[in-house]
């Protein structure tokens, strides 16, 4: 993305450069283009933005630069959108139509074509693509892809986030062919160039509602005491050809977007959820690696290659961890030995310098209608590192072997998936607030930082502190990414990794899959631009991670609009010079205390190397991990913000502790009551 040329003046001296980068546009509208490589972003002013959009990839041309200001210039081209469906609202004339966009990122409203509207009406909410839109015109040609009006709100906000953040609500008829195109089961010639395992024992394991089943594990056992361990993934390579309609479209969306009530899938359906997932009681094409291990997970040997299988048993997480906790089921002995390797592997790599960052993970009870009516809070158990063990065994033994490979005198060109070492500012700052809990940090090596890391984690497990020192934790760490530059996985540990475990849902592990293959044949060709798609890939998942954040959000308020004026426990989250965020304990759902309706207590001064927020007068201070007690204020669906005040908070000055009541004062516990028996009436 980073690629540049000059033009010459007639005087061979060089006025003018090309680039290509990313186009971010601020409220003001006024636009930086982030170019790989360059100390400065480019500015854009408005009126030389051509037709791009924010999050587009664009040329732009860049005069020199004498007076080392930050260098501006102007897009030439717009090289790859990314969005091209938009909701709004529809405008219906005489001869013409215009899908007006509810997004204040789109500037100009969507010319539709009355051929176009496809059954849409004056006044209709819709979705519209664009079809065409070249700087000659001002306004966009798009149709009509999907009327609104008649869905739920929920519906809207769903489909909403989708195309804001660039991911496309329909695959296109091209593409939709390529898949349609592929029969049902296996193919005998085919079977013959593949090793068959379809009766060795094969099971999966994955989330109870899951559909597209990305990786399976055989067990069998050998003699003197080994046992051989496959772990089996969707071939996805062998449907989808390169450069086809279906292989640009599974690039362009990159990843599979995972929201509350729904799955936007990188494949058609008809691959991820029927040809590629690996379905109980039929077979596939899966491509392996094949372990020879002991009993305490000690590897001996592996094979990589393709294979073909047939899985004999489906486990929800939640099957596997009653048989783990001592329950009785199919194939417990087998389950309880792939246990006891795990358990060992994991205690290696923790040896070794992987960082114990425990996760968790809420997830709603939906009604027929998408309305949240629960909340569960879900943990990383045995049973879900059975499966993340042996699914980083495999990635990181397949990036082993091609990291070893040579092709023309250097490696093989390849997506390696890195996590760079923590940065040293933001690390230093962790540091001193995790010494106020008593915790010390060895800053000499990435090795000892990763070790203080894992012990502070041991310390203060169970500890009222644990919540916030691993979620700031987290915050320090660098941001895993897609790249041909192989710096190594610091928070696993590992010198190669790389991403092999589910191309049915990540456009890099089908490119892992294309360059295993030919590095197993001896037949390397180099993929041309593949950092520029390494790159691509990473905005894309951070684009999945923005959707889904955004739509776990709307959810979180459309369930706290059932609670408002009710009071919980709640722990804060986060800090700024406008306030703190506080999260409930009891189902994780994140609000604002703004200063504001602090006052009443103090004016408040924002300490950021404190993690609080300190009254000026009393010392009263708010730091993250606190504990308070909130009142729902509001929840507003449209802005995605629930708001927070204090219903009482245990305040520290000096030594002194007491109880202070907020602006509502003595009314707060009688205003709550009042409002919990309106919302009782309104559920009866």
């Amino acid at each position: 993305m980073s690629k540049n040329t000059k033009k010459k003046s007639k005087g061979g001296e060089a006025s003018k450069q090309l680039f290509t980068g990313r186009l971010e546009v601020t409220r003001s509208g006024m636009g930086f283009v982030v170019v790989a490589g360059l100390d400065q972003d480019i500015a854009i002013r408005k009126e030389k933005m051509l037709t791009a959009l924010n999050g587009d990839e664009v040329r732009v041309e860049v005069r020199a630069n004498r007076d080392n200001k930050r260098p501006e210039g102007e897009i030439i081209e717009v090289t790859r959108r990314k969005q091209s469906e938009f909701s709004g609202r529809v405008e219906v004339h005489p001869h013409f139509a215009f899908l007006v966009p509810d997004s204040e990122r789109m500037p100009v409203d969507i010319y539709i074509p009355l051929h176009l509207l496809n059954g849409a009406r004056q006044g209709d909410s819709a979705m519209a693509r664009v079809v065409e839109w070249t700087g000659k015109t001002k306004n966009p040609v798009g149709e009509i892809i999907s009327v609104l009006t008649n869905e739920s709100q929920n519906e809207q906000a769903m489909l909403g986030l989708l195309v804001e953040n660039g991911f496309p609500l329909t695959f296109p008829d091209d593409v939709l062919e390529d898949a349609a195109r592929y029969p049902e089961g296996v193919d005998k010639q085919e079977i013959k160039k593949r090793k068959d395992l379809r009766n060795t024992l094969t099971i999966t394991i994955d989330p109870v509602d899951a559909k597209d089943f990305d990786d399976a594990i055989s067990f069998k056992a050998l003699k003197g005491g080994l046992y051989e361990v496959g772990v089996h993934i969707a071939d996805v390579s062998h449907y989808i050809a390169p450069d086809s309609a279906l292989d640009k479209e599974a690039y362009r969306r990159a990843t599979s977007v995972y929201l509350p009530d729904r799955v936007s899938p990188m494949l058609p359906e008809r691959l991820s959820n029927e040809l590629c997932s690996l379905r109980p009681n039929e077979d596939k094409y899966t491509f392996s690696v094949i372990f020879t291990i002991d009993k305490q997970g000690k590897v001996k040997d592996h094979w990589i290659g393709k294979t073909v299988i047939h899985s004999d048993r489906r486990f929800a997480y939640e099957d596997v961890q009653e048989i783990i906790e001592g329950a009785t089921g199919d194939y417990s002995k087998e389950l309880l030995l792939l246990h006891g390797m795990a358990q060992s592997l994991r205690g290696e790599r923790f040896k070794k310098g992987a960082i114990n960052f425990s996760s968790q993970e809420v997830r709603f009870q939906l009604d027929e209608h998408g309305k949240p009516i629960g909340i569960i809070v879900k943990e990383s158990k045995a049973a879900h590192q059975l499966i993340e063990e042996f699914m980083l065994l495999a990635n990181r033994t397949i990036a082993e072997y091609v990291g070893g490979i040579k092709f023309k005198d250097k490696s093989v060109p390849f997506p390696y998936r890195v996590h760079d070492v923590p940065n040293d500012d933001k690390l230093k700052l962790f540091t001193m607030f995790a010494g106020n809990f008593g915790v010390r940090f060895d800053l000499s090596t990435p090795e000892s930082i990763a070790r203080s890391f894992n012990k502070m984690l041991e310390t203060v497990q169970g500890k009222p502190e644990q919540h916030v020192l691993e979620q700031l934790g987290i915050r320090t760490m660098s941001k895993a990414v897609y790249t041909t530059d192989n710096v190594g996985h610091y928070g696993l540990g590992f010198e190669y990794y790389c991403h092999f475990t589910s191309p049915i849902r990540r456009y890099p592990d089908v490119l892992v899959h294309r360059i295993l293959q030919e590095c197993l044949e001896h037949n390397i060709h180099p993929i041309k631009h593949l950092e520029t798609q390494c790159r691509h890939c990473s905005d894309q998942e951070r684009r999945a991670m923005d959707t889904e954040r955004a739509a776990n959000k709307y959810k979180q308020v459309e369930y706290m609009q059932d609670y408002v004026g009710d009071e919980f426990d709640a722990i804060i989250s986060g800090v700024a010079t406008f306030g703190f965020w506080a999260e409930t304990v009891a189902h994780k759902c994140e609000g604002m205390v703004s200063v504001t309706d602090l006052s009443d207590i103090d004016y408040f001064e924002f300490r950021e190397s404190e993690y609080a927020i300190v009254g000026r007068s009393t010392g009263v201070r708010f730091a993250m991990g606190d504990k308070v007690k909130v009142r729902v204020a509001a929840a507003n669906l449209a802005k995605r913000q629930i708001d927070y005040v204090l219903a009482e908070a245990t305040l520290i000055t000096g030594k002194k502790r007491h109880v202070a009541p907020t602006r509502s004062g003595k009314d707060t516990k009688k205003k709550s009551k009042e409002t919990k028996t309106q919302t009782k009436r309104k559920k009866k």
